[in-house]
């Protein structure tokens, strides 16, 4: 991946975080660091099903992470068993077993995330 793609992936995470920190439907609150929380994501995974808003914000923001994640792993030239992937599903399941007894509205919710997708594929620096 060239530098040019890894800036680009990395400018659509940012373009996402922000729509879900001005989201209209009026998202939890970033952490204190201004860092997408994993409050805000579950609130958007709580709300996506019914709200056409939430699950935009959502769509984008998982889009943003699995781009950069993917930007990351090349750029760091890992070698991954599997292709990286990333739903609705293994964003949850990431945010509730990682941030178990953590404060949702202070922990970040990317890195838990992204080292989620890079476990799951089998991730491994050279």
């Amino acid at each position: 991946m060239s530098r040019c793609q890894a800036k680009l992936a990395i400018a659509f995470v940012a373009a996402a975080s922000a729509v879900v920190t001005t989201s209209p439907s009026s998202a939890a609150p970033s952490t204190s660091r201004g860092l997408i929380s994993v409050a805000q994501v579950v609130q958007m995974l709580e709300k996506a099903p019914t709200d056409r808003t939430a699950q935009q914000v959502l769509t984008a923001y998982l889009a943003g992470v699995g781009e950069a994640a993917g930007a990351v792993a090349s750029m760091g030239r890992a070698t991954c068993r599997t292709a990286l992937n990333l739903s609705a599903a293994n964003a949850g399941q990431a945010l509730s077993s990682a941030a178990a007894g953590k404060d949702a509205a202070e922990t970040p919710a990317t890195p838990l995330i992204v080292r989620d997708m890079l476990d799951r594929a089998g991730c491994k620096r050279p």
